[in-house]
């Protein structure tokens, strides 16, 4: 399967690092005009040249709506979007403040929130569009010890799902695609400590931690950001047009269901 992304612009938020660079660097690949996000000016530059001269980079906090504006100022018309952009702060339920669930609100599901709402009218004129949420396996595995991060990550399926209906028939996609323990940044910060303990190499001490908290993994260890990248860049695909509405899972088999 060859995958032509030609005479396309993609939009990839949070994609300074991680699965969102991972993802603008393979839809550029593809042949796609990525549009790098971050919120600091050199970290989005730093990306965007990384990648190539298919990418430009805008720097733009998307936890505010001015934020979110601001990009879609400078953006103009996509024919992609990646709702990447998110965050996860641990925290025990009965610690956690109004601040913090607000914090994770408007960065993992306001700001896909805005940018889908301003973004897919342009698709649905030219016929043809995707919009990608990033979901997770904490969608619907929700972490005890991050209840505020689950809850906001299920706001994120069942938007795609309720959008997917709402431009049903307009030649627009809208899935989400839900990653399980990935060897992002934030995962290798997480475990550097045990690593520099121990000795051990890196992804060995990330399937530790996969088989400790989520024991249900059928892959039992933590997957690439390339991989994760993989289902998202298909799921922008022109061969991706009868797969609309649906939560697509990139998560190891950790969600035990059918």
């Amino acid at each position: 399967m060859k995958i032509d992304l030609s005479n396309k612009t993609a939009l990839v938020t949070g994609s300074t690092m991680g699965i969102g660079f991972a993802a603008a660097k393979q839809l550029a690949e593809a042949g796609a005009n990525v549009i790098v996000n971050g919120r600091k000016d050199e970290a989005t530059e730093k990306a965007a040249v990384a990648i190539g001269e298919k990418a430009r980079g805008i720097a733009a906090d998307l936890g505010t709506a001015e934020g979110c504006e601001k990009l879609l100022e400078q953006a103009g018309e996509v024919d992609i979007l990646v709702n990447n952009a998110g965050i996860f702060v641990p925290s025990d339920f009965f610690e956690t403040g109004d601040d913090a669930w607000e914090h994770h609100w408007q960065v993992n599901v306001m700001s896909a929130v805005r940018l889908s709402r301003a973004l897919a009218p342009k698709m649905v004129e030219k016929g043809w569009g995707r919009i990608v949420m990033l979901g997770s396996e904490s969608s619907f595995n929700i972490p005890q010890d991050m209840v505020h991060y689950g809850v906001t990550k299920s706001a994120d399926v069942s938007l795609a799902r309720g959008l997917a209906k709402r431009l049903a028939g307009t030649g627009v996609t809208v899935n989400s695609v839900l990653p399980g323990p990935t060897l992002s940044d934030g995962f290798r910060e997480m475990i550097s400590d045990e690593v520099k303990k121990s000795g051990r190499p890196e992804e060995e001490v990330a399937a530790e931690f996969v088989m400790a908290e989520r024991p249900t993994s059928i892959i039992q260890r933590a997957a690439t950001v390339e991989e994760v990248a993989n289902l998202i860049v298909y799921t922008c695909s022109p061969q991706a047009s009868a797969t609309s509405g649906a939560s697509l899972r990139v998560d190891g088999g950790i969600i035990d269901t059918l």
